[in-house]
């Protein structure tokens, strides 16, 4: 039973990474940071990336690798958005 919760656990992490995608989509289309809050994507960051260290100490390899697949995804809309938005600011500097 141990094994099986651990599996559903896997793909409800890999499950949850996908739901980033259409985010690092939609940013990556309209090549803006428009409407995405870098505290919550960059705070989302952060703590998969504390899921990561958990999954290390404890040998949760379903931890470790589904904390990691949502970190590359949710990471994606982080730098892009952080990307857009300096590329903005400079813009908006020069304009100003």
């Amino acid at each position: 039973m141990k094994e099986i919760v651990a599996v559903i656990f896997g793909l409800g992490l890999g499950c949850n990474a996908l739901l980033f995608v259409p985010q690092v989509l939609a940013v990556w289309r309209k090549k803006s940071d428009e409407g995405i809050s870098l505290i919550t994507f960059g705070g989302f960051s952060v703590l998969q990336a504390i899921g990561i260290v958990h999954g290390v100490y404890q040998h949760d390899w379903s931890l470790i690798l589904g904390m990691a697949a949502s970190l590359l995804t949710c990471g994606s809309v982080t730098g892009l958005t952080v990307f857009y938005r300096v590329k903005r600011m400079r813009r908006e500097r020069v304009a100003g």
